[in-house]
């Protein structure tokens, strides 16, 4: 029996699904809406949905499953809306929002018509976007939260989980409360310090404009996840408000604890703070031990220790591309106090770069490493 699928918003999260669903055993029928017809248009003729709806209503009037693919204030303005439509009997709503707390909020207004709602959030990102971004293994080994209404059965989520089975994502379980504090310490969190450090850094500049050179290594890695849409975080800040106050305090007295330490100048402490600093993030999963991703998108780096010479760059593009093996990005590190590697290749995924390492291996005698 075919189940028919609404996903409302075809950017890069709503168009990926759109792609693995397709890959559903079961027969799937995707209905899609965005408010750009451009965008529907592209979905439709790169066959992510079946059928081009003309509202955002009429696409989720006949589904059997719905998924709001849209920034959480806009997912939040169509749930409210959503009160005055028709569904089918059984319908399972959903959405894709980094934030839980405000969308299950807004979601009251359809559960306590008897409606069932079951927060989501794919972990998993890139540094693309829109429908042309989009891509069928996007949610691959990365973690698929879901939030279920205390009124969902466990049959239901098992139904939602069984239709999200061919992302090959994790598929997770938890509150929005549980969700909201820890994305906001392993995601929103380090976005705010990421883009402090970059103002910082922009501060200094003023008075020496050769620093940012020197930040072309190290720093730029550290802070890479400053470049993301400032929209998207200024409403993530917004929605995710008191968790970042409670981390942001947490960091104050770290902070004031460490200029007291750097203060006392006491050798073996300042060595302790680097040392359990090391260990435990050395205890952290990593992607070349198959980790999953986590709340932060990754790139998939393969950092790759080659000699000044003309010519090296092609010479590891050629037996890249001889093994049908496809690059994102590449970059040569001025910078490497603090990082390993002249040469960054970053690619689609963690399977690709491995493939590339062993090729390499195989062909050349450069020493590589993933950080």
């Amino acid at each position: 029996m075919t189940k028919n699928v609404a996903i409302v918003g075809l950017g890069l999260i709503g168009g990926s699904l759109g792609l693995a669903l397709k890959r559903n055993k079961q027969e799937i029928h995707i209905i899609g809406f965005d408010r750009s017809y451009a965008t529907a248009d592209e979905a439709y003729r790169r066959g992510i949905i079946d059928t081009i709806a003309p509202s955002a209503k009429s696409a989720c009037e006949k589904a059997d499953f719905i998924i709001f693919a849209t920034p959480v204030n806009t997912t939040a303005v169509l749930l409210e809306e959503a009160s005055l439509w028709e569904f089918k009997d059984g319908v399972i709503i959903s959405d894709t929002g980094s934030t839980k707390k405000p969308i299950m909020e807004a979601a009251k207004i359809l559960t306590e018509k008897g409606l069932t709602f079951i927060g989501g959030h794919p972990m998993a990102g890139s540094h693309k976007s829109g429908i042309t971004a989009a891509k069928e293994h996007l949610f691959e080994n990365a973690y698929y939260i879901l939030t279920p209404d205390e009124n969902a059965s466990s049959v239901q989520i098992d139904e939602l989980s069984n239709l999200l089975k061919p992302t090959k994502g994790k598929v997770v379980v938890l509150n929005a409360e549980e969700h909201d504090r820890m994305t906001a310490i392993v995601s929103h969190f380090p976005h705010i310090i990421a883009s402090s450090l970059v103002g910082r850094l922009a501060d200094q500049e003023k008075q020496q404009p050769f620093v940012k050179n020197l930040a072309a290594g190290g720093f730029r890695d550290l802070t890479r996840i400053a470049s993301a849409d400032p929209t998207m975080w200024r409403d993530i800040t917004m929605q995710n408000r008191d968790e970042l106050l409670t981390q942001i305090d947490g960091w104050l007295q770290e902070m004031e604890s460490i200029r007291t330490l750097i203060d006392e100048n006491d050798p073996d402490l300042i060595f302790r703070f680097f040392e359990e600093a090391k260990k435990f993030r050395d205890r952290l999963p990593s992607t070349s031990e198959g980790a999953l991703q986590g709340a932060l998108y990754m790139t998939f780096d393969l950092h790759i220790d080659v000699p000044d010479h003309p010519g090296v760059i092609s010479e590891i593009t050629k037996i890249l591309a001889d093994e049908q093996i496809s690059i994102t990005n590449i970059r040569i590190v001025e910078t490497r106090t603090d990082v390993y590697g002249i040469l960054v290749i970053s690619f689609q995924n963690a399977d690709d770069r491995k493939a590339a390492r062993a090729v390499l291996s195989r062909t050349t005698d450069y020493s590589m490493h993933i950080l």
